[in-house]
């Protein structure tokens, strides 16, 4: 092919248009810098204390021959202390919480969110004034009447006051994901026949999952990081959670720091387990959806 046709043949080719560059003005791109630099700085501050207790839980403990950074500390700690029990018992507990929790704050939080009663409205005020209470008020009370019937020294005992700590504030968390949800489902369910409970587990509950989740990772996190409650009702060494079982490791004279921090990463692996495994279904768009035809 001569040179004018290939030249022929390129000049008929249509030029792709290339599309004009957003022009951002110099003082916003310097703010979003600012804001960058901001975060930035924040989230180092936050992930220091993580960081240097993931490097102190690698480093050799006390009596260790081992150099440099080592797994000799959780070696230590899962073969010749009872962190296995504890890890088990604090577990146990927190799902526990949150299944019942969860299970109970969901239709509590139906009612107030969907009622418009004289008796929903005092049941709303009575939440908000027990979730002002801190739980050291009731310690004391609780465990004279959990000594009675031989809940202290027992995880059922705690778990049951996990379950009322967090009670108030779960079925606010409902109530207020409910809200956000249209009674214009409901409505359309009745019509076709569908019971208040069999709507509400239908259509609300699937509609729900972000809150459901908020709700129980704030159950799970408040059973799984308590300290105080567990120092005042648990005794034995056995029914331990973690947080006891890592205050257990402080002594008077020394204190092994490598099993202590090796604890430390372990009671933090759940959490962020949790928020890795779950952060994906922090969504509303299943709403969206349901309303294309309103």
């Amino acid at each position: 092919m001569s040179t004018p046709t290939l030249a022929a043949t390129a000049a008929g080719k249509p030029r792709k248009s290339r599309a004009p560059r957003e022009i951002i003005p110099e003082r916003e791109l310097k703010g979003r810098w600012w804001r960058f630099a901001l975060l930035f700085i924040v989230t180092a501050v936050v992930l220091i204390p993580v960081l240097v207790t993931l490097v102190l839980s690698l480093r050799p403990g006390l009596g260790s021959s081992a150099t440099g950074f080592t797994l000799d500390n959780f070696i230590t700690v899962f073969r010749d202390t009872l962190t296995p029990t504890w890890l088990g018992n604090s577990l146990a507990v927190a799902l526990g919480t949150v299944v019942v929790s969860v299970g109970v704050a969901a239709p509590a939080g139906y009612v107030l969110s969907r009622g418009r009663s004289k008796a929903v409205s005092s049941y709303s005020l009575l939440l908000f004034v027990v979730q002002s209470l801190p739980v050291i008020t009731a310690v004391v009370p609780l465990f004279i009447l959990f000594a009675k019937f031989g809940l202290v020294d027992n995880l059922n005992g705690i778990a049951i006051i996990y379950v009322g700590a967090s009670m108030s504030v779960a079925t606010w968390m409902m109530a207020a994901y409910f809200d956000s949800i249209p009674t214009t489902l409901e409505e359309a369910a009745w019509i076709d026949g569908t019971s208040v409970f069999g709507s509400f587990t239908r259509i609300v509950l699937r509609n729900s999952l972000p809150g459901v989740l908020s709700t129980s990772i704030f159950t799970f996190l408040l059973a799984w990081n308590d300290y105080l409650v567990a120092i005042v009702f648990l005794r034995s060494s056995e029914r331990f959670t973690l947080p006891m079982g890592l205050q257990s490791f402080f002594q008077q004279n020394a204190t092994d720091w490598g099993s202590v921090m090796a604890v430390a990463v372990v009671m933090m692996l759940p959490p962020i387990i949790v928020f890795a495994t779950l952060n994906r279904y922090f969504s509303v768009g299943g709403i969206g959806g349901s309303l294309a035809g309103r």
